[in-house]
């Protein structure tokens, strides 16, 4: 069982060595300025869920509505 775990482990710092990081672009920037992409990336994430729940509550509303008319207009 220790044996499974450890080759599972050692794939997964493989994989990770193969993959693309944002602050690895340029090795002379430090500090906070190394995650400039890491944050742009997260900021446009945050803000497409914002427009999308605000999409999704405007529709959710609207057909509330609707239905709600609805049923008085058949009641």
């Amino acid at each position: 069982m220790f044996r499974k775990i450890s080759q599972y482990i050692s794939a997964v710092k493989g994989e990770l060595k193969k993959c693309s990081w944002p602050w690895e672009s340029d090795p002379k920037v430090t500090g906070f300025k190394k995650f400039r992409e890491l944050q742009g990336s997260t900021l446009v994430v945050l803000v497409a869920m914002v427009l999308l729940g605000a999409y999704v509550a405007f529709f959710d509303y609207v057909m509330a509505a609707v239905v709600t008319k609805a049923i008085l207009f058949l009641s």
